[in-house]
């Protein structure tokens, strides 16, 4: 047994070793209030220990989750925390007693997340040693989307979800058709996820990306010898490496006339034949081809094979825009939101209402692509935890259609030559002469524009 004085000299050990830990630590109570903080952490936070005990959190450490924590009691594991102008990494922990919450642990473990990624070097050395075998399986298997990928509240594409399931198990050639952006590479991935030949390989090309010279050795291969700079050995095609899967013919629109009468006698013959090969290869493959071009209008103009049309299109599919189906908007920027926040090591958690009616007003002419990437871009010029009017790109906010509805033609006008105004005025560090100039109006002009739309001189 200890007697007192052990008791108190053990307990004195372990302050110590607290107090001067490389991690900084803080203990809350169930309202919130500071019990303990450990010396580090107050040196940093540039605070007196004894004035900050009892205090509410919040009132201490900018951006703090120790109260929420309390609340729904759960533990956040290496989670941001933004904290004068940094992002550190914090682990906060409810504490128990008599299944009832009675307050919180928090330690930050990585003082800003240049530490984490250095903790995590040797990792990544060895992933960069793995990176090879992980290219060569997904040119093997490459389909890696689901239709749970798929994320709508749209009536017409739970309806295209539902016909995926209908379709999938058969080989029937399908012809995916919509707008760049719409989202075609991933239906084409979750049909073959849930056809008979899920386990055999998923091979995509894009027809238009690759140089038409090269695109028969593609998708065809070649024999050894077969031309100057032929690889020793030969090369598969894709159609070879396809066998026994799935072949997506992505912009299949883009295929210039002589590789679409080739196509359409692999289709038919169910046989490719490398360049400079003596005898044909069969090939037992679904092929799925998607396109955003006008493939009927291109066969009156006799740039599509109306044959190969046919040969292709046995199950049309056609996903429509993002401007078509507004209720999608909502759910998919919140999705976006999560997977980038998590991929940039930043918390988001709210999203301003200006921002999200900006969202939904907006046409979309890239459709989901574009969302994508104005959240990323949004994430990324964030600074707190709520996506706010300033983080977007200017394109979106300077939109004068946003206004339509809201605002008299005068209005949106006015707005519209504020805000040009602004910039220029910006750029020409307030010289009103150079920024005159720019616009192309005299001086008295700018003048003038600046006096009625009440500028400050």
């Amino acid at each position: 047994m200890f007697n007192q004085d052990d008791l108190e000299f053990k307990n004195k050990i372990l302050e110590t070793i607290i107090d001067t830990a490389y991690e900084w630590i803080v203990v809350v109570d169930h309202q919130g209030k500071i019990v303990y903080i450990n010396h580090n952490y107050c040196e940093f936070l540039e605070v007196n220990r004894e004035e900050v005990i009892g205090t509410h959190v919040t009132e201490v450490i900018e951006n703090s989750r120790m109260h929420i924590v309390v609340q729904t009691g759960e533990e956040e594991i290496g989670s941001p925390h933004y904290i004068k102008g940094n992002y550190m990494i914090a682990n906060r922990i409810p504490i128990h007693s008599d299944n009832k919450i009675i307050g919180a642990v928090g330690a930050v473990i990585f003082r800003d997340t240049k530490a984490l990624n250095k903790m995590n070097t040797h990792i990544k050395s060895l992933m960069s040693q793995l990176q090879t075998y992980i290219e060569d399986w997904q040119e093997n298997n490459g389909a890696k989307y689901t239709l749970n990928d798929i994320k709508t509240e749209s009536r017409q594409i739970l309806e295209l979800k539902e016909k995926v399931k209908n379709i999938a198990s058969g080989d029937i050639s399908v012809l995916i058709r919509g707008e760049s952006g719409t989202g075609k590479e991933l239906f084409a991935h979750s049909i073959h996820q849930l056809s008979e030949r899920s386990k055999n390989p998923f091979i995509k090309i894009n027809c238009g990306a690759i140089p038409e010279h090269l695109l028969e050795s593609e998708l065809f291969g070649y024999e050894e010898g077969a031309f100057t700079g032929a690889k020793k050995g030969g090369k598969k095609g894709k159609f070879v490496l396809a066998d026994g899967g799935t072949i997506f013919l992505d912009e299949v629109g883009d295929m210039p006339l002589h590789m679409q009468i080739k196509l359409l006698r692999v289709l038919q013959e169910k046989e490719v034949e490398p360049v400079g090969a003596l005898n044909p290869i069969p090939v037992d493959v679904r092929v799925i081809a998607a396109t955003n071009r006008p493939l009927e209008q291109m066969i009156v103009e006799k740039r599509f094979r109306e044959d190969l049309f046919y040969r292709i299109n046995v199950i049309p599919f056609t996903i429509p825009p993002l401007r078509e189906r507004p209720e999608d908007i909502i759910p998919l920027t919140k999705y976006f939101i999560e997977r980038a926040s998590k991929r940039m090591g930043k918390r988001i958690t709210a999203i301003d209402d200006e921002v999200m009616n900006i969202l939904q007003v907006h046409q979309w002419p890239g459709n989901l692509r574009e969302l994508e990437n104005v959240i990323e871009a949004a994430i990324h010029l964030t600074t707190g935890e709520k996506i706010e009017l300033s983080s977007l790109p200017d394109y979106l906010v300077d939109d004068p259609k946003l206004l339509i509805g809201q605002k008299s033609l005068k209005e949106i006008l006015e707005d519209t030559e504020k805000r040009v105004l602004t910039k220029t005025l910006h750029k020409y560090n307030n010289d009103k002469q150079l920024a005159a100039k720019a616009l192309g109006i005299s001086k008295s002009s700018m003048y003038e524009k600046l006096k009625k739309l009440d500028f400050e001189r």
